[in-house]
Order: C-alpha cells, then sequence, then structure tokens
C-alpha cells in the first residue's frame, strides 16, 4: 500500500464552515435538551437577586448577540440595558459603581484578555457577574460568578456561526427564565432550522448577484437588527466584501444617499412589529431603485420580487433571529467560495483574539 500523501488530508475551502453551519440544528436541540436545566437554575439565582440593571460584555459575532440580548431584557423584562466600552475599564481604569448590576460577558472561546479583565473589574465593583462561553474551562468562565455553556461543540472554522445560534438560544433561554418562563416556544426551531438549511441551493443561485459586488448594505429593524449587522461581518470576513449594516432607522438619516439602482441592498425582514417598522425604508429603497433582496417576511420577499422566505409565521418575534441569520451564513459561504476564498480561514484572523 502507498503512503498516504499530505494533500489526501486537505481540506477543500469552505469544508469547515460549511460542515458547522449543518450542524446548527442538531447544537440547537442538543442545548435545548442538555442545556436548559443548568440554565433555569442560573437563571432563578440571579432573579432573586434582583439586578436594577444590565450591561452587555462582547466583541465581534459575539457583540451582535449581545445586541439581541438588550432587546431581549428591555422588550421582555422593562430592563434598562447598555453595552460596555470595555476601553473604559481595561484602558482608562475607571471603577464605576456596579452595585446591583447584572454584567453579562459573552465570548465564544471566553479567552480575550479584555474581556476577563472587564468581568473581574466588575465582580470587584459588585457586579453580579454572569459568562455565556462555548468553552467552560476558559478563563472568563472562571472570572465570572455565573456561567451558561452553550454547548456548541469544537467550531474549527475562524468565523462563528454554529457558536452564534448557539449564543442566541441560550440568551433566549436565560432571559425566558428570569421572567419565569420555561422556553418552550423554542422547542420547533431545531427542526425549523433544519428546513431552512435544506435550502442551501436557493442561496447558491443568489450568491450569483454577489460575487463582483464592491459594496453592500443590509438593514433591518427591532430583533433583526443584530441579523443584519452579524450577516455583514460574515460577509465581510469571508469575502472581504465592505458591508455596512444600518439600523433602518439610521438608513434614512443619511446613509440612503449612498444607495443607488446598482447598490446591493439586503433587508432582514421579521414577521412582527420589527418588520412593521421596516416597511417605510423598503418603500424608499423601491423608491430609489435599489438592488433589493429580502429575507425574511413572505408578504416582503414577493413585493421585492428576489428574495428568501422564511418560516417566522410559526415562531414569536423574538425567536426569529436564530432562523434569520441561517440563510445569511449559506449566502456569506457561497459567495466567499464563488470569489476564491477560503471562508474557513479568513486573513489575519485568529479564534482567540488578543485584545487588551
Amino acid at each position: 500500500m502507498s503512503a498516504t500523501t499530505p494533500t489526501q488530508h486537505r481540506e477543500r475551502p469552505g469544508q469547515l464552515i460549511s460542515g458547522e453551519i449543518a450542524e446548527q440544528p442538531a447544537v440547537l436541540q442538543r442545548l435545548l435538551d442538555q442545556g436548559t436545566p443548568q440554565i433555569r437554575e442560573v437563571a432563578g439565582r440571579i432573579a432573586a437577586r434582583r439586578p436594577r440593571f444590565v450591561l452587555l460584555t462582547a466583541r465581534g459575532t459575539s457583540d451582535n448577540a449581545a445586541l439581541y440580548a438588550k432587546y431581549l431584557l428591555e422588550i421582555r423584562l422593562g430592563l434598562p440595558c447598555g453595552l460596555t466600552s470595555m476601553s473604559t475599564t481595561t484602558a482608562y481604569g475607571a471603577r464605576p459603581d456596579l452595585t446591583d448590576c447584572l454584567v453579562i460577558t459573552i465570548s465564544q472561546s471566553g479567552g480575550s484578555p479584555d474581556l476577563v479583565a472587564s468581568t473581574r473589574a466588575a465582580r470587584e465593583a459588585g457586579a453580579i457577574t454572569l459568562a455565556v462561553t462555548n468553552n467552560a474551562g476558559s478563563a472568563l468562565a472562571g472570572a465570572a460568578e455565573f456561567h451558561l455553556d452553550v454547548l456548541a461543540g469544537p467550531e474549527r472554522a475562524l468565523p462563528a456561526t454554529k457558536s452564534y445560534t448557539a449564543e442566541l438560544l441560550a440568551l433566549y433561554l436565560f432571559v425566558e427564565g428570569l421572567r419565569g418562563g420555561d422556553g418552550a416556544a423554542a422547542k420547533v426551531l431545531p427542526k425549523l432550522a433544519g428546513q431552512v438549511l435544506n435550502r442551501g441551493q436557493e442561496m447558491r443561485a443568489l450568491a450569483g448577484r454577489y460575487r463582483f459586488a464592491e459594496r453592500m448594505v443590509l438593514t433591518s429593524r427591532g430583533y433583526g437588527y443584530p441579523t443584519a449587522k452579524e450577516a455583514a461581518l460574515k460577509l465581510m470576513e469571508t469575502s472581504y466584501i465592505p458591508a455596512l449594516s444600518y439600523s433602518g432607522a439610521d438608513l434614512l438619516h443619511g446613509p440612503l444617499a449612498m444607495v443607488d439602482n446598482v447598490s446591493p441592498v439586503i433587508a432582514i425582514v421579521p414577521e412582527g412589529r420589527g418588520g412593521q417598522a421596516l416597511a417605510p425604508v423598503l418603500a424608499r429603497l423601491r423608491g430609489r431603485g435599489a438592488d433589493l433582496v429580502v429575507i425574511g417576511s413572505r408578504a416582503e420577499v414577493e413585493r421585492a420580487a428576489t428574495g428568501f422566505t422564511l418560516p417566522t409565521t410559526a415562531v414569536a418575534e423574538q425567536l426569529q433571529p436564530v432562523l434569520e441569520i441561517l440563510p445569511l451564513q449559506l449566502l456569506a459561504y457561497e459567495v466567499a467560495v464563488s470569489r476564491g476564498q477560503n471562508p474557513d480561514a479568513p486573513r489575519g484572523l485568529a479564534k482567540v483574539t488578543q485584545t487588551h
């Protein structure tokens, strides 16, 4: 038998990320089955301490999950929330009084030094600290008083995919636990996620639209806004396309001027109040002749003539982001491969970012 050559073990470009995208229904099911009891127990202990406001700390993809949590906490619980600026603590040495504040730090790896340092500082300043990671043995998990494991399993591709949707689901279950709910509405997500991912051919066809794009704009409102930000990040880090994400309201405050009939625009349109709030923005985009693609609402996809419908009528608006990002992950993968890039290992990136 001849010796195996190194090239026989070389993975094709995108093999890792495509496999991890496909894993997501199983990851969501595992989190529901195995993670729910621990999440509910932690939520109960934190709820008993009655935090008066929440600060969310994260970077990159996890920052978009934090923004999703901000919508959940403010809408579902009425708790005021803020996204932290870590440099106030790590660079400037500020030590605000965080008594009765819940500080949630979200990180796939749990290894970034600034996340660990700011969590330790928050705990010393009197905060209730919760780490949400995909690594129970991480420094961040050890620095926080409480920890939630999103149970996504090892993620070998540099761009986060399955860990992102697992973060969203873990945060949803946690917020439901804080308000005394059981999170049962999320049980349909693994099945629906599988249905969405089985339609990959639709996103492959759509990817041809963006193979030579020089710039893209993504927009949404409400719960869909974190999806627009995360999709833009995925396109930038895998395909190197400058992708700008805006709240629909912010898009009208100036950036709309750069949109014309050759500017690709992707609108994430939830079923619910976020989609209703986005309707005037879509009308303005159509009026400018924008190259508009809609992800989400069937009615708006039909009005745009191009897009990807989601089974979002089957779930509450606050759960739709778990499904909305899936076709956009597929799109980022397909565009990257069509442009000759390897989305598994974007240039200049590392899985643990050493920010301070």
